[in-house]
């Protein structure tokens, strides 16, 4: 399976995981959304996140949410 990978607009710390490109199937409360990448049928996905979970969260609800965590600053 492909998983095409969105960013929420709404909520620039939400992020989804999708088994469409046009990701038809995102909740609307948190669009727009926009793909930031793909993932391969033999690649993993980013951020250590479960394949297997990712693919069921999929095939049962037709896409899953995750937030990202905001990045660090050096200082």
């Amino acid at each position: 399976m492909r998983i095409y990978m969105f960013k929420s607009d709404a909520q620039t710390e939400l992020r989804a995981f999708a088994g469409d490109p046009a990701g038809s199937k995102l909740p609307r409360q948190f669009a727009p959304w926009h793909v930031t990448g793909v993932i391969g049928p033999d690649n993993v996905p980013p951020y250590r996140l479960s394949r297997d979970d990712i693919e069921k969260a999929i095939d049962d609800h037709g896409f899953q949410l995750w937030r990202k965590r905001p990045e660090t600053k050096a200082g």
